[in-house]
């Protein structure tokens, strides 16, 4: 009888009712022959692997992260809410020792969705594992919060959200944003002024293998995690690195996501991309349980396997030597640059433009932080599209000082409505979610 070392938890929500097309690769299959392989492998017979059914979020959670625009209806569908609701399920059984650690299979996914969420972008219009973490942080007092995102894609929006919290830790692993979507997740990408450092990106050239993500994996990601000592580890497991994945570029595969997901150690995965329905990710999810179950899967191996075949060559081995280096570099120098940002104080800016891909809307946004010794800073978003769409939206942190939090409040009552569908204020600190719109 095989006994898992890790009383490891399930969660499945294949969302039958949402896809982007019937033919696109982001369609409810993505899970149905994951089940499927689960049943075959016999897993859930396993002592200490169980299945739970996925709650469902509310308006509030999604209020603790987002500012959906022009509400949050308009942007999400009951999948959305399912889909957010299998990892907060999946952490609350975590968090109450149920369970070791958990796996939410669940779609659609959510790394791409950003603070501000006018539509949906890189097929994710909430970010279900922030919401998961910021209920976490609500509901049990959690403060220090790792993710590391496997994704083959930039987790962009993730960093997004956590840009301006130094009690976060986003590490994004994942190939190089000049040669995929979104174009994102360079080294010298560390965090706002008063988070500067808890923003970890390690860009990895095409053809990247499984000795290269392991590489990684052992000399920055599981460095920098000890160090930052985190509460709770989170894995975004993207598994769109598989060398059979028609979007990406990589040659990873199941054991070597099997041997990732062991060195990491994650508490908590929910997945995100992969896109090689078939011949990818029955057999690469299998092994994340296994592995996080604390059980051998040297077993599970893809009919095509062939480790040679799947070798890096010596050139993108020292190119992610090279990475590697640049990035601990960078890591080292942190405090000293951290110290300086702080004491110049005073209000930061920042402009950008994001595209919603999924949806065809072309965002602007201008950004503005108190840079603050005493807290992570007060900061607010003005954010405008072109279709029309103009708001406000002000973000109280957590753990907020008197004079931020005061400050927060004189910019959303000193604002006028003259310039804005809408202006908002989410106080974290209050709990409080408060929108100023034009009457009806």
């Amino acid at each position: 009888m095989i006994k898992a070392t890790y009383k490891t938890g399930l969660v499945f929500f294949p969302a039958f009712d949402w896809a982007i097309s019937p033919t696109h690769p982001e369609r409810e299959e993505r899970l149905l022959y994951t089940q499927d392989q689960v049943l075959e492998e016999g897993l859930l017979d396993i002592d200490g692997i169980v299945e739970f059914k996925p709650d469902m979020i509310n308006r509030d959670d999604i209020r603790r992260v987002h500012f959906c625009i022009p509400d949050e209806w308009s942007v999400i569908t009951d999948s959305h809410l399912i889909s957010g609701g299998g990892a907060k399920t999946i952490a609350t059984m975590v968090v109450n020792r149920v369970i070791q650690r958990g796996f939410a299979l669940v779609r659609p996914p959510g790394h791409h969705a950003m603070r501000v969420v006018h539509g949906a972008r890189g097929f994710c219009n909430i970010n279900i594992e922030a919401i998961m973490i910021e209920y976490l942080r609500d509901a049990y007092g959690i403060e220090k919060v790792a993710i590391v995102d496997t994704d083959c894609h930039h987790g962009d929006g993730t960093q997004d959200i956590y840009w301006h919290d130094p009690d976060t830790l986003f590490i994004s692993i994942h190939q190089d944003g000049r040669t995929l979507y979104p174009g994102s997740g360079f080294p010298h990408e560390l965090g706002g002024p008063t988070a500067f450092g808890t923003t970890i990106n390690i860009p990895l050239p095409p053809r990247t293998s499984e000795e290269g993500f392991l590489y990684v994996a052992d000399h920055v990601i599981l460095p920098i995690l000890e160090a930052f000592k985190p509460e709770i580890i989170i894995n975004s497991a993207g598994q769109d690195n598989h060398y059979t994945d028609p979007i990406t570029d990589m040659r990873f595969s199941a054991q070597g996501y099997a041997k990732l997901t062991e060195k990491i150690s994650p508490h908590i995965a929910v997945l995100e991309g992969g896109y090689s329905i078939e011949g990818a990710l029955p057999y690469v999810n299998v092994g994340i349980i296994l592995a996080l179950a604390g059980i051998d899967y040297s077993h599970v191996k893809e009919p095509d396997y062939d480790p040679d075949q799947l070798r890096q060559s010596p050139e993108i081995t020292k190119h992610i030597e090279k990475v590697a280096n640049q990035v601990m570099e960078y890591w080292y120098k942190v405090p000293e640059i951290k110290e300086k940002l702080l004491n110049q104080g005073g209000i930061k800016e920042r402009e950008r433009t994001i595209y919603y891909d999924t949806d065809n809307i072309l965002e602007n946004q201008r950004e503005k932080v108190k840079v603050c010794i005493d807290c992570s800073g007060v900061w607010s978003i003005e954010s405008w599209t072109d279709r029309g769409r103009r708001i406000y939206a002000i973000h109280v942190p957590r753990k907020a000082c008197p004079s931020c939090e005061a400050l927060g409040y004189e910019w959303y009552e000193s604002t006028s409505l003259k310039l804005f569908d809408a202006i908002l204020i989410q106080d974290r600190k209050n709990r409080r979610f408060i929108v100023k719109k034009h009457p009806m």
